[in-house]
C-alpha cells in the first residue's frame, strides 16, 4: 500500500505560480510512475504531468506544455509541480497518483490516489 498526502494549493491570483508537493509513504519502492491530474466538478479528470519515479522521465499533458514542471525528490519520496503563469482555466482539484507502470496519462493506471488539494485562479 502506498498513501499520498498532496500539500500546495491556494487561491492565487491569475500570472502568479505555485508549487504543488506530493508525499508518498507506506511502500514508496514499489512505485514505477507517479502523476499529477487535475479535476473541476462536472467535468473528467484530466491528465497534467507524470514522472517515472526511478529514471525522472517525464511527460506533460498538453495543459501544462510551457508552464509547469513535474520533478521528485527520490531522497523524501516526494513528487512536485511548479506551476506558473496560471490562468482561471487551472481551477481544479489537483491530484497526485501513483501507480507500478510506466509513465501514462491513464487515470485507471495509478492505483493510489491522494484526497487532491485545491487551486484557484482568480482574474
Amino acid at each position: 500500500q502506498v498513501q499520498l498526502a498532496e500539500s500546495g494549493g491556494g487561491l492565487v491570483e491569475a500570472g502568479d505560480s505555485l508549487e504543488l508537493s506530493c508525499e508518498a509513504s507506506g511502500r514508496p519502492s514499489s512505485v514505477g510512475a507517479m502523476a499529477w491530474f487535475r479535476q473541476n466538478s462536472g467535468k473528467e479528470r484530466e491528465f497534467v504531468a507524470s514522472i517515472s519515479w526511478s529514471g525522472g522521465n517525464t511527460w506533460l499533458g498538453d495543459s501544462a506544455k510551457g508552464r509547469f514542471a513535474i520533478s521528485k525528490d527520490s531522497a523524501k519520496n516526494t513528487m512536485y509541480l511548479q506551476m506558473n503563469h496560471l490562468q482561471p482555466d487551472d481551477t481544479a482539484v489537483y491530484y497526485c497518483a501513483a501507480g507500478d507502470s510506466g509513465i501514462t496519462a491513464t487515470p485507471s493506471a495509478y492505483a493510489y490516489w491522494g484526497q487532491g488539494t485545491q487551486v484557484t485562479v482568480s482574474t
